[in-house]
């Protein structure tokens, strides 16, 4: 029986390596954005809000858990996901706490409640009205993540850049707008944009990392607009 708890110990302290990783919500974040392709640490810094002090400690952790790795790219240190499967992890957990926690929703609709931008579609609706009036489906992210990973056809207009390029978009047809997820705020700021100049435009729910969990196609390349 030693021996048996033993083995026991041994397998789920290593299960453990995994939960005590991801146990910190910053490095959560650092994970949703990994899920959208590689970036250096200074890229991850600024768009999580931290220094590269801090954002280099929190991947460091991940890099010990094997769920981050690491390569050169000329002077440059670029992270990105072990595989997929890193992302499927961060997906469950978000799942998780969509399911179990009533904060999750309490928060969610009180900072949308103040934008008073409630509607979003997903992936199945999108099909529907595909068939109806050929919506623009707009992707709202840095091209960087565009060009790892974005919905066919999407064109990029990184939502710093809306507001000087409106003329390059239709105003006889709706603009779907997306970016990482349900709760990134890009597409949440270019429909309040659109909308301010009079496109019918609503946003997308999901984000690249839930298309690609459900096995729908995605494309890479550069800016397609």
């Amino acid at each position: 029986m030693n021996a048996d708890r033993a083995f026991k110990d041994a397998i789920y302290e290593q299960i453990a390596r995994i939960s005590r990783a991801v146990m910190h919500p910053r490095r959560l974040e650092l994970l949703d954005l990994l899920c959208q392709g590689p970036m250096t640490v200074e890229l991850l810094a600024r768009k999580s809000a931290m220094s590269i002090g801090n954002a280099s400690q929190h991947l460091q952790h991940l890099r010990e858990a094997r769920l981050v790795k690491v390569s050169p790219q000329g002077t440059a240190r670029i992270y990105q996901l072990a595989d997929d499967a890193t992302c499927d992890l961060f997906l469950t957990l978000r799942s998780l706490a969509e399911r179990y926690y009533a904060e999750m929703r309490e928060v969610t609709d009180s900072f949308l409640r103040d934008k008073n931008e409630l509607e979003a579609i997903e992936a199945t609706t999108l099909a529907d009205r595909f068939e109806r009036e050929s919506p623009v489906l707009l992707d709202v992210r840095p091209s960087e993540e565009y060009d790892a990973g974005h919905w066919p056809g999407a064109l990029s207009l990184p939502v710093e850049e809306l507001a000087g390029r409106l003329a390059e978009l239709p105003q006889d047809r709706t603009i779907v707008a997306y970016c990482r997820g349900p709760y990134c705020v890009l597409a949440l700021h270019a429909v309040e944009v659109l909308r301010q100049h009079g496109f019918q435009a609503v946003r997308m729910a999901e984000g690249v990392s839930d298309w690609k969990a459900q096995g729908l196609p995605i494309e890479k390349g550069s800016n397609a607009s």
